[in-house]
Order: C-alpha cells, then sequence, then structure tokens
C-alpha cells in the first residue's frame, strides 16, 4: 500500500539522521554547529492575553404556530405540492354531499396550509370555489407526517349537478386569495367512492388540523346550505 510505503520509508530515513530535519519543529541548525555563547534572554517573551469570547445571545425559538411575524419568530413556509400527499374520502351514511381532503406533510419539515384549500373539479367545473364557515382557532401549520383537513360541501338538494372523477387542488401563501394564477393538481377520487355530483354553490371549509371541527361545519352548523 502507498501508505504503508511512505511510513516505511519516512522510519529508514531517521535511522541516518536525514529525516530529524524534515520533523515539524526540529532545529535547521546541524548539530555538528557551535552553540551560541550569548546568555538565555530572562526576559519572558510578551504574549497577549487572550480576550474572552462574548457569550452568544440566546435565539428566540419559533412559536409553531404558523409564523404570524411576531418578533422574534421563525415564519414557517407555505405548504406546496411538494411537501404534501392529498387523499379524498366520503363519510358513512352520507348522501354523497360532502367529502373530505386530507393533506399529510411527508417532508422533514413544518410548512403551514394557509387559509383555505382553492379547489375546482378539473375542466368541468372552474376553481376556485368560495370558503365555508368560521375562520379556526389557529392557522394549520403541520410537521412531519402531521395532517390538516378540509371539507367540501357539493350540492344541495334539487341542485343541478355535474358528475366528476377528481378534485383540483391548489394552496394559499399568507395573503389572502394569492396563487390565483398557479395551476390547480388533480387528483383522482379512490376507486370506492367513483363520480361526484357536484351543484353551482359548491364551497370549501378552512384548512384545520381538527377534523371534528370540520365535521361541525359540513353537517352540524347548518352553514353548507348558506
Amino acid at each position: 500500500m502507498a501508505v504503508a510505503a511512505l511510513l516505511s520509508t519516512t522510519a529508514c530515513q531517521s535511522d541516518d539522521g536525514k529525516a530529524d530535519a524534515q520533523k515539524p519543529g526540529a532545529s535547521a541548525t546541524p548539530s555538528s554547529a557551535t552553540p551560541s555563547s550569548a546568555p538565555p534572554s530572562t526576559t519572558p517573551p510578551t504574549t497577549p492575553a487572550p480576550k474572552p469570547s462574548k457569550p452568544g445571545k440566546p435565539g428566540k425559538p419559533g412559536n409553531g404556530g404558523g409564523g404570524d411575524g411576531d418578533g422574534g419568530t421563525t415564519t414557517v413556509a407555505a405548504c406546496n405540492d411538494n411537501d404534501l400527499s392529498i387523499a379524498t374520502s366520503a363519510w358513512r351514511q352520507d348522501s354523497g354531499q360532502h367529502l373530505l381532503i386530507t393533506a399529510t406533510n411527508f417532508t422533514d419539515k413544518a410548512c403551514t396550509l394557509y387559509h383555505y384549500p382553492r379547489i375546482g373539479f378539473g375542466a368541468k367545473i372552474d376553481g376556485p370555489i368560495p370558503a365555508m364557515g368560521p375562520k379556526p382557532k389557529a392557522i394549520a401549520t403541520i410537521g412531519p407526517k402531521q395532517k390538516a383537513y378540509a371539507g367540501l360541501f357539493l350540492f344541495r338538494g334539487g341542485e343541478q349537478t355535474v358528475a366528476v372523477e377528481a378534485v383540483s387542488i391548489g394552496y394559499q401563501d399568507r395573503a389572502l386569495g394569492s396563487n390565483d394564477d398557479v395551476a390547480m393538481l388533480d387528483v383522482s377520487f379512490p376507486k370506492e367512492l367513483g363520480a361526484l355530483n357536484v351543484g353551482p354553490n359548491a364551497k370549501t371549509t378552512y384548512w384545520n388540523r381538527d377534523l371534528r371541527a370540520v365535521e361541525d361545519i359540513l353537517f352540524r352548523s347548518g352553514a353548507s346550505g348558506s
């Protein structure tokens, strides 16, 4: 091996006195030279005392609640297609008037789902559809493997509807109504759902980390009929 050969060569050079002159800190004066007769200086060399390092200022942790820009808090980036896995599902014993969207963060860092999803239904119904219900108590910031939910109200009884097989979804930034010029991604319904009917007054809830809060808006508050 090249390293072993190098070490072996160095050891051989030290036997005949040639290698000692190559060692760091070895004197460059040959061993046969006459030492200087001048008396050694009794004054110790002046070495400046090292300055004590200043302790660093402790960092302020982020609030973990979506990064509202409060002093000293960490702003969490808005979620996008590259951060999320989207699943759609329906409730048992529902008449097909509602759809649940579940967003799961599959990255290793947190992101925030601002406001409500931008929802359309492919080429059949342009989006985004309007929001319904109250805003959540907290912004939907989700860490790795965490989930957030949005519920869709699809139609009222007696309305003329269109059958759709996918939902188009996009995401807003901090500013309400942002990213309207960004294309939405189509997500197909699972086979067990098949096609769903959508009327002209379809609406979406805000993003919420609390599934029960979304269900309250869809089924118990009466907001879907407004």
